[in-house]
């Protein structure tokens, strides 16, 4: 028997440290100074000057900590090499503020970054997207953005809403079922598609478009990958564009929707499915999103992220960017994950599009464990009531209720 029930407890920010701390009783005055000695944190950096991870390596050691570097630093034989900090929150505080007294530009960089990424990792706080007049309340619960797609080919169910009348009816359906947001698409995006011209794309957009938006209770988004498409889509008020390229290929797209006061989702895309790196590759390439977005008039509370499942990825790396979803805390941003009857799923349990509820309802949920803000679906109603019941225990329970009994 495990003497005096000594037990592991996970905690995974500073407000769980505080929950477990005040519960057994820890004076008032003494909890401020231990928080962050109970939050173990990893940080990667990647390709750092030599000169820069000499001193990494020996501010973390004098906290406490450690900073692994390449073995070829020490002979002096690399220009450059990964950081991995290992410590505390704690210690990597004290190591922003030492490395912020440095007299080094790039070091009080990695402070200001080491910094803000610190408060990233932590359980964000209910904030408010704006999307061109409307607001969503983020934090609170996780979001259901309901497909409906007007094309006749996309992978799962294409043609079956072509009609003005049938759009609007399933549009109906999913608000209904507990859509927090529409995401309209008229042209399919499935692997191995064939492009459409913005002229064909829009007058399959434009008649449901104009009979939806004025009325419509939630935002309404338009996927679209061409800035023509979304500019006409913007002028009718919609709320929100998809854009699976991130503002990366059409040259045109981060202005258009600069110039509204739309939200905008940024995919992560690749025409190969090869990487040196898949989890970084993946981050800088929404990084350059993000920077082509503020640079366009697009302010931060409008952004929202996607890693792009199923998009230039095999399998393989889409199960390992889901199992680790978590990692994009990192950017700051709020994160919308797409896996709704997707063929990671086919191609792993070798089922068609119409057997793929159960799997999709269990990669949502992981998701929405890995703090995801946004599910896009299909099935709007099983999965309302599956996040639903996630929330109820991640959300709420897990950090604010947190006793660490």
């Amino acid at each position: 028997m495990r003497p005096y029930n000594m037990r592991w407890l996970e905690v995974n920010n500073v407000a769980q440290a505080r929950k477990v701390l005040e519960q057994i009783g820890v004076d008032d005055g003494g909890i401020p100074y231990m928080v962050g000695k109970a939050v173990t944190r990893v940080i990667k950096l990647e390709k750092v000057p030599t000169s820069a991870a000499h001193i990494l390596k020996q501010e973390m050691l004098a906290l406490g900590g450690d900073a692994a570097v390449n073995r070829n630093l020490i002979t002096g034989t690399v220009d450059t090499t990964d950081v991995v900090l290992l410590g505390t929150y704690k210690q990597l505080k004290r190591l922003a503020i030492k490395l912020k007294a440095q007299p080094f530009k790039r070091l009080k960089k990695i402070a200001e970054a080491l910094n803000i990424l610190l408060a990233n990792l932590e359980k964000a706080p209910i904030t408010h997207l704006d999307c061109n007049g409307k607001q969503l309340e983020l934090g609170s619960k996780t979001l259901l953005m309901g497909i409906l797609n007007i094309t006749p080919d996309s992978f799962s169910d294409g043609g079956r809403y072509l009609a003005v009348e049938a759009a609007l009816s399933q549009a109906e359906r999913l608000i209904q079922e507990g859509a927090d947001i529409l995401d309209i698409g008229a042209e399919s995006t499935r692997p191995g598609h064939t492009e459409i011209s913005a002229e064909e794309e829009w007058a399959r957009l434009e008649p449901v478009l104009k009979e939806l938006v004025p009325n419509c209770p939630v935002p309404v988004s338009v996927d679209t990958q061409k800035a023509k498409v979304a500019e006409k889509a913007l002028n009718l008020g919609v709320h929100i564009i998809n854009d699976i390229w991130g503002l990366q290929k059409d040259p045109d797209m981060a202005k258009t929707i600069g110039q509204s006061q739309a939200a905008v989702v940024l995919m992560h895309n690749k025409n190969e499915k090869e990487y040196q790196n898949l989890l970084g590759e993946i981050m800088e390439f929404l990084e350059q999103s993000i920077e082509l977005a503020l640079k366009n008039g697009i302010k931060e509370n409008r952004i929202i992220l996607d890693p792009g499942i199923g998009f230039g990825k095999t399998p393989e790396q889409n199960m390992e960017v889901i199992s680790r979803l978590n990692e994009f805390k990192t950017l700051g941003y709020p994160f919308l994950l797409g896996v709704s009857r997707k063929s990671v799923i086919g191609n792993t349990l070798n089922l068609p599009v119409e057997e793929r509820l159960e799997p999709t309802l269990a990669l949502g949920t992981l998701g929405v464990v890995a703090g995801v803000d946004i599910l896009r679906v299909h099935d709007v109603l099983e999965h309302k009531k599956a996040i639903t019941m996630a929330d109820q225990i991640i959300r709420r329970t897990k950090g604010e209720l947190y006793e660490g009994r």
